[in-house]
């Protein structure tokens, strides 16, 4: 039977971006489609300033994230994002663009993730910044997604919405806490997938996802 895996997360969550390459190598399952949904953790009431003490947090948590998924997490990033205190921590900008690849290109949305990702935590660059995805974007050759993010419209805004709605659904239905969230649905059955598993075994993730 058919599996959905849907992958909640948020875009500028570090634990979502250690567990993204395990989540891309599912795709590798037979007879699973993966659907990934942003959550708005940190966009709109969830964004807020990268102040002192955060940043601390963060980068403590970046350094375990690090050591356990091998996910690089680099000098350039401390300096850039976490030291800025101009940007704030705001992923509505990156969550749109995601929508936008969506609605355009679907098959290349977590290609799309990855890159944000990338280009936070290794490059080190603002993807607060409508004008840093639009050229992230069009570095992908996402050129439709671009001129949609570049204006983004009601019926993008709308669609984003709708996207983070059924990701709340989803994380009450199955009492899903917090993000990275993995969940599996085949026909009328679901669960929750430990995620746990995305950091230090995928393999495991897999057995996980074939025996739901």
């Amino acid at each position: 039977m058919h599996k959905i895996l849907y992958y909640l997360f948020d875009p500028l969550c570090g634990w979502c971006y250690g567990a993204t390459s395990a989540v891309s190598g599912l795709r590798e399952v037979p007879g699973v489609s993966i659907e990934l949904l942003p959550t708005g953790l940190f966009s709109g009431e969830g964004a807020r300033p990268m102040d002192d003490g955060f940043a601390t947090f963060a980068w403590s948590n970046d350094q375990r994230i690090e050591r356990l998924t091998g996910q690089r997490f680099t000098e350039r990033y401390r300096q850039r994002v976490l030291g800025d205190r101009q940007q704030l921590l705001d992923s509505g900008p990156a969550t749109v663009a995601l929508t936008a690849v969506s609605l355009t290109a679907p098959a290349k949305e977590l290609e799309a993730l990855k890159a944000v990702q990338r280009a936070r935590y290794v490059d080190g660059r603002d993807v607060t910044s409508l004008a840093t995805l639009v050229s992230l974007l069009k570095a992908l050759d996402l050129k439709d997604a671009a001129a949609r993010l570049a204006h983004p419209d009601a019926d993008l805004l709308g669609a984003n919405r709708a996207g983070i709605g059924r990701a709340e659904a989803l994380m009450q239905k199955f009492g899903a806490r917090g993000v990275p969230a993995l969940i599996v649905e085949s026909g009328a059955k679901g669960r929750v997938l430990d995620h746990a598993a995305a950091y230090s075994n995928p393999h495991a993730l897999i057995s996980q996802l074939q025996a739901a």
